[in-house]
């Protein structure tokens, strides 16, 4: 269907019934379906109801306990919408079921009736309606075929297998009592529950800014598979049960052989950051100062082919670029700092490359 066609369909709609539901005993059916539909935990839900005409059906919802918004891209049929749920816990918009005028706002239903198979990338709605819902939400889709026109429901099951993880399949033809008389047509409900989306997680990472004056102590990568022959500051993987300072302890004594207390340390950075086609992790950069009670050494020889201590204000560029965007903030007073690479970004520092670390503001504290 072309999106003339959609137009002109759509447009006849403006001029039918209201879907059969003011004979009294279709609304009364049409009614207990959408008790066995929508939540029945006891608590109000967020529906949206797209496409909803007159608003029959968001009335039935406000009517069980539920607050509604509803979209109609008909003027006509907002305004008949908005009266017949005046006072009630309801707002009516204009606009494209497509895509709702909702902004940020999150539904734990999304319902719509008759309006999929007029859309021209019913595909495309339908991956945007799912994001339109609340974690546990669902999407009730009430179609059918009509004179070879419509969506089977063999289809719409098929459209939405890859973006839910369980389907509930109603037909609805045989029960005349939801049409006012006999049907032969195809005619069904879906009450559909998207996948859950899996937790994001990240690898927590610690990283010791050692000072000795304006100089801080870098290690040379060798060995590991990643970045060798760079240089880096002595650093390692949060553990299970660990907590970021109990780390960065462990991490300075198995690779630099130093002793520090959880007193030796400040705080310098938080940084979030993603490698080149790596997934993104969260780095804490601590600092202490190397006092005449500490000397580093190397021991961890088949991971780092040395030590050394560098300039703070003039560091080399063979550094790992997350390493020395920590640095650099460090230096600039930065705390909260973002690095993102691109894909094909440099492992190495590039001081000619785009830059990467995006400082985010912290808050100031309390008059």
């Amino acid at each position: 269907m072309t999106r003339t066609d959609w137009d002109a369909t759509a447009d006849s709609f403006d001029r039918a019934p209201d879907h059969g539901l003011l004979d009294p005993a279709v609304r009364a059916s049409w009614a207990a379906r959408m008790r066995t539909w929508l939540p029945a935990d006891g608590r109000p839900a967020e529906v949206l109801d797209l496409g909803c005409g007159t608003g029959s059906l968001s009335l039935l919802a406000v009517e069980q306990g539920h607050r509604v918004t509803g979209v109609d891209r008909s003027p006509r049929m907002v305004d008949l919408a908005r009266i017949k749920l005046a006072g009630k816990p309801a707002e009516i918009l204009v606009g494209d079921a497509h895509r709702p005028p909702v902004g940020e706002r999150r539904f734990d239903v999304v319902m719509a009736r008759h309006v999929l198979w007029l859309l021209p990338d019913a595909g495309a709605a339908l991956r945007h309606w799912c994001s339109l819902l609340k974690p546990g939400g669902r999407l009730l889709l009430i179609e059918g075929v009509w004179g070879g026109e419509g969506i089977p429901a063999a289809d719409l099951l098929k459209a939405l297998t890859p973006l839910t993880s369980h389907v509930r399949h109603e037909p609805l033809s045989a029960d005349a009592t939801l049409w006012g008389r006999p049907v032969d047509d195809e005619r069904y409900g879906l009450v559909a529950f998207p996948a859950r989306r899996p937790r994001h997680t990240e690898v927590v990472d610690v990283h010791l800014i050692l000072r000795r004056g304006d100089e801080v102590l870098l290690s040379r990568r060798s060995g590991t598979g990643y970045a060798d022959g760079l240089l880096h500051a002595p650093s390692g993987h949060v553990e299970d049960g660990e907590d970021v300072r109990a780390a960065l302890i462990r991490e300075a004594a198995e690779e630099i052989g130093v002793v520090l207390s959880p007193d030796d340390l400040r705080v310098a950075l938080v940084m979030q950051h993603r490698g080149p086609r790596g997934n993104p992790r969260t780095g804490w950069f601590f600092a202490a100062e190397c006092g005449p009670d500490l000397a580093p050494y190397n021991r961890e020889p088949g991971k780092c082919s040395g030590l050394g201590w560098y300039p703070l204000h003039a560091l080399p560029a063979d550094m790992v670029a997350y390493c020395r965007a920590g640095l650099d903030a460090y230096r600039a007073g930065e705390r909260f700092v973002i690095h993102w690479h691109e894909d094909g970004d440099a492992i190495v520092h590039d001081a000619q490359g785009v830059r990467r670390a995006v400082h985010l503001p912290a808050t100031d504290p309390p008059a």
